[in-house]
């Protein structure tokens, strides 16, 4: 099956899915804008890591654990009191996450221009991988440097904008340095289209077209995730009932086979 939606496809957010989808989709994006830039600018892909804490029994980047021990005995036995036996904890402890997002930057100068992130599940749940995102966000927005941030998840809060309610089941942003605090929001649901947008550069030159929905048609046909994905299955995190009866017609559609 080639890819069957017209805009973003939810079986595609999975968990467990999306680190792969979001790195090759990171790929992708580099090899559809490079030749709109050059030769006046690269586009590098840059890595950031952090230290994440794990809560309970839950560590990011990894399966949940969970160990269950039945309660411990009361220690009373006919009378005598007996050795107890040790309960089974979790001590806390720090998991590596590593991400990637892209940066144009000037070929002379070496200089970033523009940063484009693909929000990830970690940059996006509470915590401190949200935190460290946040953080390096408004960094981007008090520098020169313009920001695109690409968010294909319906799951946890979106990144903070004022001036809207509308935020759309996914939501593209971009924010010219010499606009700021304005920026353009393109918020849309998953019966949508994905809408194409700019990608700002220096002042004077043309702002290249990235066309998101293409790049993720191509990504999907050529990385096979059509054999990945079990649509026999209803996508993770939930659609709307409304939506995934829509979604199932579409699959059900034999000329998108």
């Amino acid at each position: 099956m080639s890819y069957p939606f017209p805009g973003m496809n939810p079986w595609l957010e999975l968990r467990q899915r999306w680190e792969d989808v979001h790195n090759t989709l990171i790929i992708y994006i580099r090899e559809a804008l490079s030749p709109r830039v050059s030769p006046k600018y690269y586009i590098a892909v840059e890595a950031r890591v952090y230290r994440v804490e794990g809560g309970g029994v839950e560590f990011v980047g990894r399966p949940d654990h969970t160990i269950l021990d039945p309660e411990p005995p009361t220690g009373v036995s006919d009378g005598v009191r007996t050795r107890r036996l040790p309960v089974r904890v979790h001590v806390p402890i720090t998991d590596e996450v590593h991400e990637t997002y892209l940066e144009v930057r000037g070929v002379e100068s070496g200089d970033v221009v523009t940063v484009l992130e693909v929000l990830s599940y970690d940059n996006k749940r509470p915590g401190r991988g949200r935190d460290s995102y946040e953080e390096k966000r408004t960094n981007i927005l008090d520098s020169r440097a313009h920001l695109v941030e690409i968010d294909l998840l319906r799951d946890e809060p979106p990144m903070l904008v004022y001036g809207t309610r509308q935020m759309g089941d996914y939501r593209l942003l971009v924010s010219a340095a010499s606009k700021r605090p304005v920026a353009d929001l393109y918020p849309f649901d998953v019966r949508d289209p994905i809408p194409p947008i700019r990608i700002p550069l220096k002042k004077g030159d043309v702002e290249p077209e990235l066309d998101l929905g293409k790049v993720l048609h191509d990504m999907y046909d050529r990385a096979g995730y059509e054999r990945r994905v079990d649509y026999r299955k209803d996508p993770v995190p939930p659609l709307r009932a409304e939506d995934l009866a829509w979604a199932r017609e579409v699959l059900s559609d034999p000329h998108r086979r």
